[in-house]
């Protein structure tokens, strides 16, 4: 007797994408999308964000970025399982801690290089590598019920990378608070350090990072760049070389068509027109 005949078996769903990109009004929107690992940052993830943070700073519609988490948290920092995963090669994980460390540092890099100002919309915990994450963009918006750490203390393994990016924002005294101690800060108290600029009730963090990124996409794209790149550029200078660096940057934008408009339309009181050259 013959057999039935074996119903096909469903196909596995497509993984989701760990990366969501939307466009709209010049603005930019890329979220971290592994909900279930507290958009944890693995190998995948950095690369696709790295390389979306990349091909955003070339277009030329895109004027502003706004980064966010999916589901209940910003970025729990890097993806633990995965490293530790790579502890059964005969090296123990050199190379891939190694891997990984350096494309933690590209990605944080090419957010502060990217042309375009990307704005940290956090509205869950943000904690060692994604509390490098908010620091490494230009500015952040916090929900009030967000927390931020560097916590790789409490785990034996100090947040050495987050460091660069959290030294770089808040006083040095208020960094090492937060890398010894390893202990959950609030949003309010993020915004007394400096790492955020402002906290708003969660109702409310759309609109408060809606605020920011309009402002900025109404600027001149060009003006913006050059503010951008001059502003970390200065920072890592002596005072004297930083005046002249900074002088050079302000003949170089005074000769620029939509400082020329800009200027001209404060004088003739009216709105002026970006050529964005």
């Amino acid at each position: 007797m013959s057999q039935p005949a074996k119903e096909p078996a469903e196909k596995a769903a497509p993984a989701a994408p760990v990366l969501l990109r939307e466009d709209a009004n010049g603005v930019t929107t890329l979220t971290l999308n592994r909900p279930k690992q507290r958009n944890s940052l693995s190998e995948e993830l950095m690369i696709a964000l790295t390389r979306e943070i990349e091909a955003v700073g070339n277009d030329a519609s895109i004027r502003a970025v706004v980064l966010a988490g999916a589901g209940p948290g910003f970025c729990a920092g890097h993806d633990l399982k995965e490293l530790t995963a790579a502890r059964v090669a005969e090296d123990r994980g050199r190379a891939f801690f190694a891997k990984t460390m350096k494309l933690c540092s590209t990605l944080m890099q090419a957010i502060v290089n990217c042309p375009k100002p990307v704005i940290a919309r956090v509205h869950g915990i943000a904690t060692a590598a994604g509390c490098q994450l908010v620091a490494s963009c230009d500015l952040a918006v916090a929900a009030d019920e967000a927390k931020f750490a560097t916590p790789g203390v409490n785990i034996g393994l100090f947040c050495s990378t987050p460091m660069v990016a959290l030294s770089r924002n808040v006083t040095r005294k208020h960094a090492m608070e937060m890398l010894l101690t390893g202990e959950m800060i609030s949003a309010a108290r993020a915004a007394e350090m400096g790492l955020v600029n402002r906290v708003v009730p969660a109702a409310e963090l759309d609109a408060a990072v809606a605020h920011f990124a309009g402002i900025i996409a109404s600027k001149s794209a060009l003006t913006v760049s050059i503010g951008k790149k001059a502003f970390y550029e200065q920072l890592e200078k002596p005072l004297a070389e930083a005046y002249n660096y900074a002088s050079e940057v302000m003949v170089k934008n005074m000769l620029a068509r939509d400082a020329e408009e800009g200027i001209g339309a404060f004088i003739e009181k009216r709105e002026p027109k970006w050529e964005d050259r």
